[in-house]
């Protein structure tokens, strides 16, 4: 018996709201993308009073815990996340499900969360730092002290990609910082994320952390709710858009962490053994291609394009397509039907434009057949108007373009919508660190690509239409304060300058 059979339906997830768990009298049916028809749960889905009430308990928690130091806050938050571990293989299974991705990346997923939570945590000495301004003799007679304080209450918005661990990059930060927070998961993937949440939730006091599932028409006070100072947003353009214009109702701030169309720039002294190929075919497959930060196109020097292109298709050639708990499946499906058509649509119009386009693997058949697969594909030297160049695929296709000079190279990497990551191939770090500075992005890696090479400590985000604000680090906690100015006057000094 598969663990589908065991759960479907069986996974159920409430909402949690100021230290309650609470039904709803409507839910939301939790497709599986590998198996059409298929079940995986329901999660509560919360009517507009409920986010109301949500917000509320979240507003009645703020006093009492941004009052705490941050090392008393700290203290809690450790001993909230202790145990979840134990759940990790449980909660692999459901999301692996409900995302479609293979069982490893899901259990990686809750590890990720678990690490920034760590991470966030050992920030603490440094959120109440303030600086001094001392009097200037015969022009400013106030010392003026500079410190932080917590915004309020913040909502975090977090995608079906990688749920969990996304939430890790904000959360954390925020409650550290002496925000309260309200988690809104994915309505297509919300089970695994939810019950995570809310494992935490109830080991802090009432109202710190607040969960709410549910369709996306319900959600508007969670943005427009005079009493939330901040939404945090992970997902795509066009959603990043939406969330800023509600927000600008209330004057709500914002941090948008958007798509990206990531470069990777693979210069002609690039060193391409198989432990780099496997990097960068990590770098563009994982998750079947579903990452934000994924390598969305490669440009290669013409010299090395066929090594390029060999050493990608030769790891293709060992894909396995198929459902994402199964043993030896290591590329599950895509998470939705319309992802599937817009993937499969991109394709076809590379092989009609005349481009070689090259496809592995084989669609699974039985009770996976119909689901939302695709052959993972390169396409070699497209047309650079081509949508598989010029949109971010979130699939497993990838554009491998040739290119003669590094200036042509750094000019076809920025010449996009999209600034959040890229990256550099070469020997040199000189010539890294040269080509790396140019590329308009937030983050570059150097001989590596790819969300499991993150630097969990440094801050991240895009430019461009990738979003902006930055998660992670000290800077995360910053973005989730306000700078608080009090002056003293000095009376010596204010004396001296009237004379």
């Amino acid at each position: 018996m598969t663990l589908t059979d065991q759960t479907a339906t069986a996974v159920s997830t409430p909402l949690y709201i100021g230290g309650e768990v609470r039904s709803t009298p409507k839910t939301l049916s939790v497709a599986d993308p590998g198996k059409p028809g298929a079940i995986v749960g329901s999660a509560a889905s919360a009517t507009t009073q409920d986010v109301a009430d949500a917000v509320a308990a979240a507003k009645a928690a703020f006093p009492a815990w941004s009052v705490l130091t941050p090392q008393e806050r700290a203290a809690q938050m450790a001993a909230a996340i202790e145990g979840v571990a134990a759940f990790r293989d449980e909660d692999a299974a459901i999301l692996s499900q409900e995302n479609g991705k293979v069982r490893m990346e899901a259990w990686v997923d809750a590890l990720v969360f678990e690490i920034r939570w760590g991470l966030a945590l050992s920030l603490a000495d440094q959120v109440d730092t303030s600086t001094v301004l001392e009097p200037i003799p015969g022009a400013i007679p106030t010392r003026t002290t500079v410190r932080h304080q917590p915004l309020g209450v913040v909502t975090v918005i977090v995608p079906f990609n990688w749920p969990i661990a996304i939430l890790g990059a904000a959360l954390p930060h925020a409650l550290l910082a002496g925000n309260t927070a309200i988690v809104k998961p994915p309505p297509s993937a919300p089970l695994a994320t939810a019950r995570f949440v809310q494992r935490i939730a109830e080991k802090l006091p009432a109202g710190v952390l607040n969960v709410v599932t549910g369709t996306d028409e319900n959600m508007g006070a969670l943005i427009q709710n005079e009493d939330v100072a901040k939404v945090c947003f992970t997902g795509s353009v066009g959603g990043g858009k939406r969330i800023m214009e509600m927000a600008s109702k209330s004057l709500t701030r914002v941090t948008l962490e958007l798509g990206g169309n990531d470069a990777a720039v693979i210069l002609e002294d690039a060193i391409l053994d198989d432990a780099h190929l496997d990097r960068l075919f990590a770098a563009i497959y994982d998750t079947t291609g579903q990452i934000c930060m994924n390598a969305k196109r490669v440009y290669v020097h013409r010299s090395r394009l066929d090594e390029v292109v060999d050493g990608l298709a030769a790891r293709l050639e060992k894909t396995k397509l198929g459902y994402g708990l199964d043993e030896g499946t290591t590329m599950g499906p895509l998470h939705s039907p319309v992802q599937k058509a817009f993937v499969d649509e991109l394709i076809e119009e590379a092989k009609a434009s005349g481009a070689d386009v090259r496809e592995f693997g084989e669609l699974p058949g039985g009770d996976l057949a119909g689901g939302n697969f695709v052959r993972p594909a390169i396409v070699v030297d497209p047309s650079p108007d081509l949508r598989v160049v010029t949109y971010e695929q979130f699939g497993p296709v990838i554009p491998v373009l040739p290119f003669d000079t590094e200036e042509e190279a750094v000019a076809a990497a920025n010449d996009t919508w999209g600034g959040l990551c890229g990256s550099v191939w070469t020997a040199s770090a000189e010539t890294a660190n040269r080509v790396g500075s140019q590329l308009v992005c937030g983050y570059v890696w150097v001989n590596d690509h790819g969300a499991t090479r993150l630097d969990l400590r440094a801050p991240f985000g895009g430019m461009k239409q990738s979003g902006f604000g930055r998660e992670q680090g000290i800077e995360g906690v910053r973005a989730f304060q306000d700078s608080h100015s009090i002056s003293h006057l000095d009376p010596e000094v204010l004396a001296s300058m009237h004379h």
